[in-house]
Order: structure tokens, then sequence, then C-alpha cells
């Protein structure tokens, strides 16, 4: 792969690195906290290639300035000594001398690039061309609740419905001991989940960087359920909280359970993860 092979790959990867934290496409790969970064990441990689493709035209066309100058002089050395004597000698030994030595010093054979190089097109490709879904209800009941304690608490409105998010909740109930929301009625977002047993629970992938550290937090679902669910489908539940909990059947974790009085299914969010590890 040559340089201005490598500049175009570097310039493609930047432009697509801004397009992606431009619109809600970086939020399938990284929290929204390093949208920033992002950015200039694709800044800097369209700098790069661009200075890249600026330095092989200066470096092309200085190469063929020598190149018309030192053909120049040697044409005119060349018609100096045709006409003296000697000229066929020199004409001869010096021609095979230099086409042979100097062509063979000075000018080596490019050796080819191996083509495997342009599979490190393929990153890009699927940058471009494939947007990865979230992660959802499968990854979730595979990997065990990921609820950690919080070193604290955000003060709540005194009054009013509480919009919580699950992580949320989920701490209040199990840490708090629902001291803080206890006869509250609260509002939670979050996809559906079911265990093997047909359990329903409500979900949501928790990010300490990016999607590949992505962990669920769950919550159990208890009272009035809508009779059919499906998985990974969003609803927004309204209910209270309960003091029951359960454990995580893949690594014994706590699972509180949530009193649900009202469910309605909602579209995906831009962002659906959540990034309130400590509230």
């Amino acid at each position: 792969m040559n340089r201005q092979a490598q500049a175009a790959v570097l310039f493609l990867t930047g432009a697509a690195l801004l397009h992606a934290g431009c619109t809600d496409l970086y939020l399938r790969y990284v929290k929204a906290g390093l949208r920033p970064m992002l950015l200039l990441s694709g800044a800097v990689l369209i700098a790069t290639a661009l200075a890249t493709a600026w330095y092989e035209y200066r470096a092309g066309k200085g190469a063929g300035t020598e190149a018309g100058e030192g053909a120049g002089k040697e044409g005119g050395e060349g018609a100096g000594a045709e006409g003296g004597e000697g000229a066929g000698a020199e004409g001869g030994e010096g021609a095979g001398t230099e086409g042979g030595e100097g062509a063979g010093s000075e000018r080596p054979t490019p050796h080819r690039e191996p083509r495997i190089s342009w599979l490190l097109t393929l990153p890009l490709f699927a940058l471009i061309l494939v947007a990865p879904p979230a992660l959802g209800s499968y990854s979730a009941m595979r990997t065990g609740t990921a609820l950690q304690q919080p070193y604290g608490y955000n003060s709540l409105p005194a009054k009013g419905t509480l919009d919580l998010s699950v992580v949320d909740y989920a701490t209040r109930a199990v840490y708090g001991r629902g001291r803080t929301i206890e006869g509250r009625r609260l509002r939670i977002e979050g996809f559906v989940a079911l265990d093997q047993a047909g359990r329903p629970y409500l979900v949501r992938m928790a990010l300490n960087c990016c999607a590949a550290d992505a962990q669920p937090v769950k919550i159990a679902l208890t009272g009035t359920i809508p009779p059919v669910l499906r998985p990974d489908k969003w609803l927004k539940v309204t209910g209270t909280y309960t003091p029951r909990t359960t454990k995580d059947p893949v690594n014994g974790g706590p699972i509180p359970y949530f009193e649900v009085t009202d469910a309605k299914p909602i579209p995906t969010p831009s962002d659906p993860y959540d990034e309130t590890w400590n509230t």
C-alpha cells in the first residue's frame, strides 16, 4: 500500500469518525461523554491524511524537476564530446558502465507491496456500511447483573412522579433499602428480557467506556404486566417500589423487584445504554 493509498484510507477513516460523532451513530460504540474525543480523533486523522498527500505531491514535483535538469546536462555534455576524438569509445564504454552500474546502484527495482495489506480497509468499510445493533436480551440473560453500590445518591424532587433509570432504581432499592423511593410513584424505561422460565425483567446495559465492556443491570417485574412480552422490546413501566428481591441465576447478584401498575411500549431510544453507575 503506497503513501497515496494510506492517505486515502486515513482520510476516509477520519471522515467516518466525524460522521459518527456528528450523529447518534457513535452511541452504538462509546458512551456519550467520549463524543469530543471522537470528533478530535477524526479531525486529526483527516489532517494527517492531507499532510501526507501534500508531502507526496511535493516530493513527486521535486523529483520531476531534478530529472529534467539532469537530462539537460547530460544532453549538453554528450553533444560537445560527440565531435571529438574517442567519442565512440566513451559512448560505448561510458554508456555501458553508466547504464549497467549506475542504473543498478542508483535506481533499484521497486518491490510490490503485499496485497494482503488492503485488508486494513475492511474495518473502515464495516464502520461506514454496518451499524451494529445495541446489546440486548441475549447478552443480558447470559451475563450476571453488574449492580454496584454507589458512593451516594442525587437528591430527588419532593413531589410528583419520579423518572428513574434502571441503575438508579436498582441501587436505591437494594443498597438504599428503598428509603428514598418508598411510597413514591416511579417511572422507568428499559428493554424486556425473559429468563428460561419466562419470568420478565426490565434491563439496561450499563457502560464504563464503550459497548465492549457493557454489562446488564436488571429489575424483575411483578404486578400488572402485559400478557405478551417480546424480548428486546422497550417498555416504559410505571409503578412503585417493593422490598422483594431475588438473585441473578448467572452470578448470584441482587435483583430488585418493581411493582408495575402500567406498562407502555416505546421506541428504542437514541442512546440505548445507561451510564449512571454512581447516582
